[in-house]
């Protein structure tokens, strides 16, 4: 019988790496722009953070109720309308933007939409590559690696277009989002064939009745990919509402100039996602081995952000590290996850994993506008202690035998 994983076209498989691309470029294209937006608007740090905590919020709460769904009706009778959201989302903040006198209202509740697209959009991707590979890990594992990538290749973009377009018009980033939408929408119509299902889905009750299941059979494993995915977009995203502040408060590096070094150390988290997401091929004690790695290497490093802070080129050599460490860290995450759950609860468990993920992007932000005056350094010391104690919990928890049993 002919594996499903053989008729995955190359199209197909574009189609679904547009949509972590398209949402991760709604968020992170904001960030070398709040600066600009704190001037025009009239606001302060903590209230431009919002603008990015408001869309992951929204996505938080909503996932998953969006996993559930897709498990019931099907990943592309989500995926779509939810992408409609985010597309009209992206319209009402940059017409707010445009005409409003005061705008921020208008804005977050813009951005609110687009979270709660995002919810039903990204987070049901993971499951949609489980079922159109079914039982094959290798190219599973291969193919979450793309679309990892395509996220991680959408934070090198982000920051470039967001200055390339801000420097046009300061709102057109939200005009722009809309735009990415359509032409994700438009992919996914056309050319993503979700397999048809055989089976009735179960009901309410024995659905909620196999999650809690699976909660208690995987929970010691799953809790742990949980916290860590939390941990590694808190640890991303603080670091790069820090590094947009910094560098145009100490080094005046504004517009594109500013979006070509926000770059930097995207560009190797980008690169570090590629390779791992081709090369783990499904293999779990590869996989630990790497986390263990990745943790080791992140707590080290992060310790050091915040004293480089003042010298540029050693900062951009310590926050690429950084980003190295989180991009090989990232589709080990997503295949563990999807690899190791029943397809039937697939979109429920990976929406809880890509709710967690969300929490850290929704925390970064506003966190860091809070220390990094005052305790710069004792926050990322903090996150260095707290990603050892993660490494701990891969290694008393995520054991490979039980997993793979």
């Amino acid at each position: 019988m002919e594996k499903s994983a053989d008729k995955v076209s190359i199209w197909c498989v574009v189609s679904m790496a547009s949509i972590p691309l398209v949402m991760t470029l709604g968020n992170s294209m904001l960030i070398p722009v709040l600066p600009i937006l704190e001037r025009k608007v009239g606001i302060t740090s903590f209230q431009s953070s919002m603008i990015i905590t408001s869309y992951s919020v929204a996505a938080i709460l909503l996932i998953p109720v969006a996993g559930y769904l897709s498990d019931r009706l099907g990943r592309k009778k989500v995926i779509l309308p939810s992408l409609i959201l985010a597309l009209i989302g992206g319209l009402i903040a940059g017409f707010a933007s445009w005409k409003m006198e005061d705008p921020y209202m208008w804005i977050i509740i813009g951005r609110i939409l687009q979270g709660i697209g995002a919810s039903g959009a990204m987070p049901i991707i993971l499951p949609l590559v489980g079922d159109l590979y079914k039982d094959d890990d290798e190219k599973t594992s291969s193919c979450l690696g793309t679309i990892e990538t395509s996220n991680t290749f959408g934070k090198v973009l982000s920051p470039i277009l967001g200055a390339v377009f801000a420097a046009v018009l300061w709102f057109l980033p939200f005009f722009s989002i809309s735009v990415f939408s359509l032409i994700s929408i438009a992919l996914i119509f056309f050319f993503v064939k979700a397999p048809k299902e055989k089976e009735e889905p179960k009901k309410l009750k024995e659905f909620l009745e196999n999650t809690k299941k699976t909660f208690k059979k995987e929970g010691k494993w799953l809790l742990a990919v949980f916290l860590i995915g939390a941990f590694v977009m808190l640890i991303l995203f603080g670091v790069l509402f820090f590094l947009s502040e910094n560098l145009e408060k100490m080094y005046d590096l504004k517009g594109i100039k500013k979006g070509f070094v926000l770059a930097i150390p995207l560009f190797f988290l980008c690169v570090a996602s590629f390779i791992t997401g081709r090369n783990i091929k499904g293999n779990l004690p590869t996989m630990k081995k790497m986390m263990i790695i990745c943790l080791i290497v992140l707590s080290v490093s992060v310790a050091f952000v915040g004293y480089t802070s003042e010298k540029l080129i050693l900062l951009l050599i310590v926050t690429s590290i950084v980003g190295m460490a989180i991009g090989m860290l990232l589709p080990i995450l997503d295949a563990i996850v999807t690899e190791n759950i029943e397809k039937q609860e697939r979109g429920t468990i990976s929406s809880f994993y890509s709710s967690a993920r969300f929490i850290g992007v929704a925390a970064g932000p506003p966190i860091m506008s809070l220390v990094m005056k005052n305790y710069l350094n004792v926050s990322y010391i903090t996150a260095s202690v707290l990603g050892i104690f993660f490494l701990f919990l891969v290694m008393k928890f995520i054991k490979v035998e039980g997993i793979e049993n």
